[in-house]
């Protein structure tokens, strides 16, 4: 395994790390007693083969289900100082209610302590606020801190570029667990804040948010070749050195496997990168024409200043994605999502865009008169059975 250090925490992080939202029996607690064997045996196994890799950065979250409660049972069978644990507490209003759910996930953790702790989900000003005024979320994690519960503090956030960059203005926090990857580079801005507060940088979802790069289509795996687009993407986020982890959603021991061939490529990213960029790059340019590629985000409202709250940047880049590489399942899956995760992946479909005037939030963009049939155009193509987040489930 390679490691690189994580930030100003110091860790000495894997390129890698076990994700901990797919192993899991439920998605809500339930009694220790109703973990079925089978899926008890496998999660066990996962973590094994995981430290045996040297993958020894195990993350979860209070919001995560059975996930705490089930990784309780095999983390307290390692050496303590081998784990690096991190589990993550969303904000809410009342504090105090923040420090229960803590205190829940130590005790179902069966810790003394977790190397990090995130504030889960600032995504929006309010969740903001409810972290870092006087009295809030993080006055209780550095409490927590001084009593020797927690390490470090950071957080994680599906939030606007805008507001990830505020988070991370505050100097409060250690790390940041954030989304970026090949099809999805907005948040590079929020990257380069990190590092300039040296903050430790963990990846998000990069193989299933990323693209559900575990069953890629054709068109995608012709374009990666020689690579498979999940090595590919890998690849590609790992030679940012600003990036110092990613997560891997295992649900199974083998599932690390394809994951670890983009450890012995890592040193000639170089030469194998650059093909492959370039024919992407050419094929979104072949399918969707070369200015509409280089300006198509330009200008756009956010959905907060779009009538009907339509999430027109998120339908527009739903739809390049499904063009240029055959992504439709993936984008149907987010775009099913719209109107249905809150704050998680907010705004809505465009159903109903026929039916709105979108030419004040739309006056700056370059395409102004074209983005209302597009996005007709994208719910024909994408519209189908609602999505729920895997919480949700």
């Amino acid at each position: 395994m390679l490691y690189r250090r994580f930030g100003r925490t110091e860790l000495k992080m894997p390129v890698f790390s076990c994700g901990g939202m797919r192993y899991q029996h439920k998605w809500k607690d339930v009694p220790q007693w109703q973990i079925p064997r089978d899926n008890q045996q496998n999660l066990e196994a996962t973590i094994r083969r995981a430290v045996e890799l040297g993958i020894n950065h195990i993350e979860t979250a209070r919001g995560y289900g059975s996930s705490e409660m089930q990784l309780g049972r095999i983390l307290p069978k390692f050496p303590r100082e081998q784990l690096i644990v991190q589990t993550k507490v969303g904000p809410m209003a009342n504090a105090k209610e923040f420090q229960r759910d803590f205190e829940k996930s130590l005790r179902n953790l069966r810790l003394d302590y977790v190397d990090l702790l995130a504030i889960h989900g600032i995504n929006n000003a309010e969740l903001l606020n409810y972290s870092i005024r006087p009295g809030g979320c993080l006055e209780v994690a550095k409490k927590l801190q001084a009593q020797g519960k927690v390490r470090f503090i950071g957080f994680s956030t599906h939030g606007s570029t805008d507001i990830i960059i505020q988070t991370i203005d505050t100097n409060q926090f250690d790390y940041v667990n954030l989304h970026w990857y090949y099809i999805n580079q907005v948040n590079w801005a929020a990257i380069e804040a990190a590092t300039r507060q040296d903050m430790g940088v963990f990846i998000i979802s990069p193989s299933d948010k990323g693209g559900m790069l575990y069953k890629p289509p054709q068109k995608l795996v012709n374009l990666c070749t020689p690579l498979s687009p999940m090595v590919f993407n890998d690849l590609f986020c790992l030679s940012h050195s600003q990036v110092h982890t990613l997560s891997v959603g295992a649900a199974k021991p083998e599932d690390f496997d394809e994951h670890l061939k983009t450890l012995d490529l890592l040193d000639n990213t170089s030469d194998i990168l650059p093909p492959i960029l370039a024919r992407l790059e050419e094929e979104a340019i072949t399918t969707l024409g070369e200015e509409w590629v280089k300006t198509w985000h330009l200008n756009l409202p956010t959905v907060e200043e779009t009538p009907g709250q339509i999430n027109i940047p998120a339908i527009l880049w739903l739809r390049n994605l499904a063009i240029a590489y055959d992504l439709l399942e993936y984008a149907k899956m987010r775009y099913n999502m719209l109107g249905n995760a809150s704050h998680w992946f907010p705004g809505n479909k465009a159903d109903k865009v026929d039916k709105l005037d979108l030419r004040q939030c739309l006056s700056r963009s370059p395409h102004a008169e074209r983005i209302p049939r597009l996005l007709v155009e994208a719910h024909q193509m994408l519209a189908g059975k609602e999505v729920k987040r895997l919480s949700q489930s």
